[in-house]
């Protein structure tokens, strides 16, 4: 009863807190107040197309430059990683001013640019436009449905037809929503942050935010003698998009484009925190919870096969051999079949060992980073806002869990082999295996990149900085880890293990079988939230969803750990002593039906990527993928099954 008012003073400061702080905004950037007429400039990303998956300069088709030259805007590591390219642009806004306005008159087309033109045409790629951190949105409809798009197309081909019309007029549609003033409070250093909407500050000024972008893109037709009169800012009539093609801008040689633009301001009542509601939509909400269902259909089942195991037939088993007397014992173990008999080869060191060594550590430098990464994701500190974030929140994770890496690494190795001896070149070895392939792989994917005059490709320079990111971070923290692995305990084994193998028994079928099926488990908790992951990066959606997928994590650790030691124990009743590798491959396995799911993905719904480069880079990127997830799957497994073991063999008592 004493702390009873301690607790009423604690809900008297919460009730407090609530009514000072009405709203807090984690997935966001600074927010930005205009005064009527501010100047705002509108940013370009790189072309993309869900046709090539190659990204290209908007500079390198015949646009409008800037007055005072083209600026990159700063860019973090997962920006240049992803390919972004943002630079600025010629498209100028005054705030609450409704405008149309020309831009530029280009000199004639050569074959060159009109050949460039109309292939970036035809291959769908889309100019991404950016206003105070918003993407630019395209809405049609289709069938009586609006479908939002991010970005608007270069040009278009009419159906039956071999001309090519650009797009030159855009008509914009900026929602702004009035600030009153009632303060915003920002928490977080760089450019994105997170914000704490409070009424505390009265004082701010009173401005204008920027809530929403879109756009409707047109093609025009217009009178270069006329146009080339005008300069840039010059007002200009607003225009209707025509519907004839004979109105439209054609592509072809010694043509003259004209562009223009006209932006329209439009009061909203949507508020800042609110504005990426648009973009983060969640479609499918019904699937999600389906997917997590069927997971946990999936993790129950497993979880009575492991109760079973557990309680009924092995504690029974163990139950029975401690009561009997040491002759019955010895009596007994002659009649014996089944995982006691191998109580002798149950520990021997597994073929291959310093590589399993070397695979269980990357498996927990990248599983931990997959779940860290998804813990801030789901919370909403990696927001869609914060270009790049993930992807460079998720490559600082993994350097800096390379000290884990080591750690685990080492360990085990002790325990295989009862000494610490070597343990600078496992480090080594740990620290270069997984980045070693993803280096091989990329290097060869940005050779692809570098001949298409992608700007996908990697940059030299950004090459050292990842170069030096890994042997001055990862490498020595992966040093610092294994060295800390040999002043830990190690693990004692529960029983000896005989000098001579003990021979298995002949099979029906061969074990790699019953491996292989063991993956489809795990990949039916995966496949339905893997094909969301997919559609985002290959297609250009938002993916937002990180609560579920942070469930789904969850359940997929819970299944891989289940589904390793029902099959532990299998091999071990069949008097197969060789269970290490089994154990990692026995959840590892899923990441085989990723990769063929990722193939599946690309024939049945990337049926618009075109040509064997992106094919190339398509299977590049699932490559590592699979590889990341055979490794951290397979873990979870090892580590579950070497306890299961552990555990299963400390209750027999042998001389």
């Amino acid at each position: 009863m004493g702390n009873i008012p301690g607790i009423c003073w604690g809900f008297q400061l919460l009730i407090l807190f609530v009514h000072h702080c009405y709203g807090f905004y984690l997935p966001g950037s600074y927010m930005h107040t205009y005064s009527t007429k501010d100047a705002i400039y509108a940013k370009v990303n790189s072309l993309t197309s869900i046709e090539t998956e190659l990204p290209f300069s908007y500079y390198g088709l015949p646009y409008c430059k800037p007055m005072g030259g083209i600026k990159k805007s700063a860019e973090n590591l997962g920006e240049l990683l992803m390919g972004d390219q943002i630079d600025n642009s010629p498209y100028r806004f005054q705030m609450n001013v409704n405008e149309s306005l020309y831009l530029c008159t280009t000199s004639p087309l050569n074959e060159r640019k009109v050949k460039l033109l109309k292939q970036r045409t035809r291959d769908l790629y889309q100019v991404n436009m950016i206003l105070d951190n918003l993407p630019v949105m395209r809405i049609t409809k289709q069938n009586g449905v609006n479908i939002q798009w991010t970005g608007f197309p270069i040009g278009y081909t009419p159906p039956n037809s071999n001309d090519d019309y650009i797009i030159n007029h855009l008509k914009f549609k900026v929602l702004v929503h009035e600030y009153e003033g009632s303060g915003v409070q920002i928490i977080g250093t760089g450019e994105e942050g997170m914000g704490v909407i409070s009424e505390a500050d009265k004082t701010k000024a009173s401005g204008f935010e920027i809530v929403g972008f879109e756009v409707i893109p047109c093609s025009v037709k217009y009178d270069p003698e006329v146009m080339t009169k005008l300069h840039m800012y010059d007002n200009i009539s607003s225009v209707n998009c025509p519907l004839e093609l004979d109105k439209s801008q054609i592509i072809r040689e010694q043509e003259r484009i004209s562009f223009t633009y006209e932006v329209e301001f439009v009061k909203s009542d949507i508020r800042w925190p609110s504005r990426w509601d648009a973009y983060l939509k969640m479609e499918g909400s019904r699937v999600h919870w389906f997917s997590i269902l069927n997971s946990l259909m999936v993790i129950t089942f497993l979880a009575g096969i492991v109760f079973v195991i557990l309680l009924r037939t092995v504690r029974r088993d163990l139950t029975r051999y401690e009561e009997l007397d040491k002759e019955a014992q010895a009596h007994m173990n002659e009649e014996l079949s089944g995982w006691k008999l191998v109580v002798g080869d149950v520990f021997r060191e597994p073929n291959h060992s310093k590589l399993l060594c070397i695979m269980i550590g990357d498996g927990v430098q990248i599983m931990g980073m997959a779940l860290v990464t998804i813990v801030f994701a789901a919370l909403g500190f990696m927001s869609p806002a914060s270009r790049g974030m993930l992807l460079t929140g998720m490559i600082i994770l993994y350097l800096f869990l390379g000290i884990a890496a080591g750690y685990v690494t080492v360990c085990l190795w002790r325990t295989l082999k009862g000494t610490a001896e070597g343990w600078r070149s496992l480090s080594w070895s740990v620290a270069c295996f997984f980045p070693g392939i993803v280096f091989v792989i990329l290097t060869a994917l940005n050779f692809i990149l570098w001949g298409s005059k992608s700007t996908g490709a990697i940059p030299i320079s950004l090459y050292f900085i990842l170069l030096s990111l890994w042997f001055c971070i990862s490498v020595p923290l992966t040093l610092l880890g294994g060295y800390l692995g040999t002043r830990a305990e190690p693990i004692q084994y529960p029983v000896r293990t005989n000098q001579i193998p003990r021979e298995i028994p002949a099979r029906k079928y061969p074990s790699w079988l019953l491996v292989l099926g063991a993956g489809t488990l795990p990949f039916g908790t995966l496949f339905i939230e893997l094909f969301f992951i997919l559609s985002s990066i290959w297609l250009g959606r938002f993916y937002y969803v990180f609560g579920f997928l942070l469930i789904v994590l969850l359940l997929l650790i819970i299944v891989c750990a289940e589904v390793s030691v029902v099959l532990t124990y299998m091999h071990l009743c069949f008097e197969d002593w060789r269970w290490w590798w089994n154990a990692f491959f026995a959840s590892g396995s899923v990441s085989l039906y990723v990769f063929l799911y990722s193939i599946n993905y690309l024939v049945f719904d990337l049926q618009s990527l075109s040509g064997p480069v992106s094919a190339v880079l398509y299977l590049g990127y699932s490559m590592i993928m699979a590889v990341a997830i055979m490794l951290a799957t397979g873990t979870i497994g090892f580590i579950t099954s070497f306890y299961f073991v552990h555990y299963l063999f400390s209750s027999v008592k042998i001389d």
